[in-house]
């Protein structure tokens, strides 16, 4: 498991109730993400199905979550959905592998990895459940040095940097497709309450204005132009044989 249950499902809701108030900042990841995923999708922390519900347009959805209380959840949001499986499974588990009987194409992974203390290993189980040429999407809070208490109080281990990643991901036989910053204006708002005044959470009148007034323009620019910087990491990784 990731962390003792009770604690990781506090985690896990407040990540959900995070993403209700950031609407428009969801809806701009999930547009990325779908973009590059397959028809037969393995969602790796699926919770309560914030994600799920862009996805069940494809072949097959399956979702898994440590928590019990989303998978439950989860399932009662979308009962009698044919092509969605949901499981309750840690992917750092060797369990996870039996998964491939799926058969998923792509594998995606938002917000999650930072929550996973064995990240290597989680590399390594999705790229043995992907075919040769299946995609992996993940989108992950970006740059070490920006870590700070509002990560810790989100159960972050760690924060990613470019160069880093690209590492990590080529030791589990990934190669990265895409690897690019989003969210410029984010990262420095993230830097000040993170390093400047040493805040634990982000507060909910920050939250609104970001996602009212800058995330429509923010969303619109960055799809033509890649920021030099980034609140958090986009990438796609491919399993080439």
């Amino acid at each position: 498991m990731l962390r003792e249950a009770s604690t990781t499902a506090e985690y896990t809701l407040a990540d959900q109730q995070r993403m209700t108030r950031a609407r428009r900042y969801f809806e701009w990841q999930a547009r990325l993400a779908t973009e590059q995923l397959g028809r037969r999708v393995l969602e790796v922390g699926c919770g309560m199905g914030n994600f799920t519900r862009h996805l069940l347009d494809r072949e097959m959805v399956v979702g898994i979550d440590v928590v019990e209380d989303c998978v439950s959840r989860l399932r009662d949001r979308f009962p009698g959905q044919p092509n969605l499986v949901v499981r309750r499974m840690d992917i750092q588990d060797p369990e996870f592998r039996q998964l491939k009987q799926y058969r998923p194409d792509s594998v995606v992974c938002l917000n999650v990895l930072e929550h996973v203390p064995d990240d290597r290993r989680a590399l390594e189980h999705i790229h043995d459940v992907l075919p040769a040429g299946g995609r992996a999407v993940f989108i992950l809070p970006a740059f070490e040095s920006l870590y700070g208490p509002i990560d810790a109080n989100l159960g972050h281990f760690r924060r990613y940097s470019k160069q880093p990643w690209r590492e990590l991901v080529a030791a589990a036989g990934l190669r990265p497709r895409v690897v690019r910053y989003i969210n410029s204006v984010g990262c420095i708002g993230w830097w000040v309450n993170a390093k400047v005044f040493k805040r634990t959470e982000q507060s909910e009148d920050q939250i609104a204005i970001f996602d009212s007034l800058i995330v429509p323009v923010l969303s619109r620019v960055e799809r033509w132009v890649e920021p030099p910087i980034g609140q958090s990491i986009f990438t796609v990784l491919e399993r080439t044989g």
